[in-house]
């Protein structure tokens, strides 16, 4: 049995997805089981990364876990109880800000994803690292509510028009999450994760547009004021530090996705398209 943590964000449910399209056994751990929305195959379970009561229920019969972590001091209740279940493996959806070697951390980001490695690694668990990079996970469109500025009407608005990202396929990476959650060639791996082409915010908003069937436009906000109309819980100083890093050239680009899973990663058309329906 493998168990998802965030199970109905956009990677983990495509892993639910994808297991239960394979015929793996999957738990799928939600704060609502009923509103999940999870395939009926899945065996869903109502769980808490920071209620550790929840999570020995959730571990039973669990050999390898998904993790994505958004709460502060979780891990060593949560490690322990994946131990005295009997899980073997985690993998960890970890942060590609982090700099090996680096004390300290350039970040905040950075420094919480360092420190649940090091706290992983010395659980005595399997695991596997993917260093999701900042600018693949499309910042983007969480960090200014693309999907609510599309509702509105044709014009997204946010910084740098040309900044670059290489945004990912949220199957994509739940592809080689499912890679090393069922393999053990991928244990004790450290995997930098991005998507498969750079482009700018301009472009990205170009491809939603043809893939809607809308003459959506891009307007650039002043770096200012765009901090201003960030939602207040994006990481704002890392976001800006990561689109002025790429202002003038490309984003970062890596071949793991093809490296991992033996195939092509999706095209930025696909990732459009299949972005597009989330919206429409």
């Amino acid at each position: 049995m493998i168990l998802v943590t965030a199970s109905t964000a956009p990677v983990g449910r495509s892993i639910v997805e994808q297991l239960v399209e394979a015929g793996t056994p999957v738990r799928a751990l939600t704060r609502d089981p009923a509103n999940s929305g999870l395939p009926a195959a899945a065996d869903v379970a109502a769980g808490d990364l920071g209620d550790a009561e929840s999570l020995a229920a959730a571990f039973q019969g669990v050999t390898a876990v998904f993790l994505l972590a958004v709460v502060p001091g979780f891990a060593p209740a949560f490690l322990k109880a994946a131990r005295e279940a009997g899980v073997r493996r985690i993998v960890f959806q970890s942060s590609g800000a982090i700099v090996d070697g680096a004390d300290p951390q350039p970040d905040d980001v950075a420094a919480f994803h360092h420190d649940l490695e090091q706290q992983i690694r010395a659980s005595g668990l399997g695991w596997t690292f993917l260093r999701l990079d900042i600018g693949s996970a499309d910042p983007l469109q969480w960090a200014y509510d693309v999907p609510g500025q599309l509702k509105a009407g044709d014009v997204v608005r946010g910084p740098y028009a040309e900044a670059s990202t290489s945004p990912i396929h949220p199957a994509d990476f739940a592809a080689i999450a499912i890679a090393a959650l069922t393999s053990d060639a991928h244990e004790g791996r450290t995997y930098d994760v991005t998507g498969p082409v750079s482009l700018t915010h301009a472009e990205q908003i170009g491809l939603l547009g043809k893939a809607l069937g809308r003459p959506l436009r891009y307007e650039e906000l002043p770096a200012e004021q765009a901090r201003a109309a960030m939602s207040p819980y994006a990481p704002a100083d890392v976001l800006f530090a990561a689109w002025e890093r790429h202002l003038d050239g490309p984003a970062r680009v890596t071949d793991t996705i093809e490296r991992v899973t033996g195939r092509p990663a999706r095209t930025p058309e696909q990732w459009a398209a299949d972005y597009a329906r989330t919206v429409s």
